[in-house]
C-alpha cells in the first residue's frame, strides 16, 4: 500500500496511522524508535541521493516510504511470535508446491531473515560500544572487521543449529 502513496500528504497520513498502530500495540516509544533507529543513516543517505536525483518532494517521498515500511516490519516482529509468524507465511506460500518449492523452507528462510536484522543491528552496537570502551573514535576497520567476525560467527552457529534438527540439505 505505501508503494501507491505518492504524495507527501497521503504518506503524512500514512506515518499517522503507523504512529496509531503503534499506540493501540501498547509499544512504548523508546521500543519503537529502536525499530527506525538503525536505518536512520541510510535514511539520510538515501534522502541526500533523491534530493539531487528527482527533487524534493520525490526525496521526501521515498525516504518517507522506506522509513515506515521498517516501523511496519519492526511492529510486526514485536507484535507477532516468530512461530506464529511462520506458521500463517508457510499457509500462505502453500500454492508454491505446485512448483515443487517447499513453503516450510520458504518461511523459515524469511522468519530467519527478520530475525537476523535486530541481531546484527545489536552487534554493530556492541561492536561500537567496544570501540568507544578502547578509545577508538572512529575507524572503518576496527568497526567492519569485528562486525563481519561476529556475523560469520552467528551463521556458522545459525547452520549448525539447522543442520543438528536435518535442515540441512
Amino acid at each position: 500500500m505505501l508503494v501507491l502513496l505518492r504524495s507527501p500528504w497521503a504518506l503524512a497520513g500514512a506515518a499517522l496511522v503507523v504512529i496509531g498502530l503503534y499506540g493501540v500495540a501498547r509499544v512504548r516509544p523508546a521500543a519503537a524508535w529502536a525499530q527506525v533507529r538503525p536505518v536512520r543513516w541510510f535514511a539520510a543517505v538515501l534522502f541526500a541521493t533523491q534530493l539531487l536525483l528527482a527533487g524534493l518532494p520525490e526525496a521526501v517521498s521515498t525516504t518517507t516510504r522506506v522509513v515506515l515500511m521498517v516501523a511496519l516490519a519492526g511492529l510486526v516482529t514485536l507484535t507477532t511470535p516468530a512461530s506464529v509468524m511462520m506458521a500463517t507465511l508457510e499457509r500462505g506460500l502453500t500454492p508454491l508446491r505446485l512448483f515443487k518449492i517447499d513453503p516450510f523452507r520458504v518461511s523459515l528462510m524469511l522468519t530467519l531473515t527478520l530475525r537476523s536484522v535486530p541481531l546484527l543491528a545489536d552487534l554493530a552496537r556492541r561492536v561500537r560500544e567496544a570501540q568507544l570502551a578502547r578509545g577508538v573514535s572512529w575507524s572503518l576497520r576496527a568497526f567492519a572487521v569485528p562486525l563481519v567476525v561476529g556475523a560469520l560467527r552467528h551463521a556458522d552457529a545459525l547452520g549448525e543449529a539447522l543442520s543438528a534438527r536435518g535442515l540441512d540439505d
